[in-house]
């Protein structure tokens, strides 16, 4: 099949080894983040923050949050031109919400006056709430969409990349407690350009099951 969506996911794949002297460009960067800023989620509740690691102080304290467990995924901390943690938010509120609901007022997307009957969606959050106000299986769950759409963006840019669940949320918790403020981050996506000489998933060939398989249409 030839079509630009095929092609971007037959070319995409898992880099192993990055090139430490390639650098993703500003341009890129930019169609990157709105790309994952238009991410969709249930209810368009956006219960996330995207951190990006890209200075040397950052990347060196992404390396460090490896030391006691992932220490495969070590090397992408420095090499890769940039990584972004993917966190959630595991206590969705409704004041949470109330963010998202004025700002579809501002865009013209609720008029003012039916904002109260706007929080009906909110019925889904509840749904998903423990005693506790806990809602994490549900938020993090949101989070995998916005890190799918960012892994085909980065594909369509052509830029290779790295999910990671290889990573440790306490120690991340700790270092970049500040940034996260309460979110948990179980999640990361190394991105850059892959070193052509150490990077032996590069000239594999993609393999998936067969359509059949996987797919039923009734």
């Amino acid at each position: 099949m030839t079509h630009p969506i095929i092609s971007d996911l037959e070319k995409r794949y898992t880099a192993k080894r990055y090139n430490s002297d390639m650098k993703v460009s500003a341009e890129d960067l930019a169609v990157l983040y709105e790309a994952m800023r238009l991410s969709p989620s249930s209810i368009n509740s956006q219960p996330w923050k995207f951190i990006v690691i890209e200075s040397d102080a950052a990347k060196q304290r992404l390396h460090d949050s490896y030391e006691n467990m992932f220490q495969f995924n070590q090397p992408h901390a420095k090499a890769a031109s940039h990584t972004i943690l993917f966190a959630y938010n595991p206590k969705y509120t409704r004041d949470d919400y109330a963010a998202v609901v004025d700002k579809g007022i501002e865009d013209a997307r609720t008029p003012k006056e039916e904002r109260e009957q706007a929080f009906g969606a909110f019925a889904f959050v509840d749904l998903n709430t423990d005693e506790n106000g806990n809602n994490a299986e549900w938020t993090k769950a949101q989070l995998y969409l916005a890190l799918g759409n960012t892994m085909h963006t980065l594909a369509r840019l052509g830029i290779d990349s790295t999910p990671m669940e290889g990573v440790d949320k306490d120690k991340l918790g700790e270092i970049f407690a500040d940034e996260l403020d309460g979110y948990i981050c179980e999640v990361a996506l190394a991105f850059g350009y892959h070193h052509k000489d150490e990077d032996y998933n590069a000239a594999l060939p993609k393999s998936r099951l067969n359509m059949d398989k996987v797919l039923t249409v009734l």
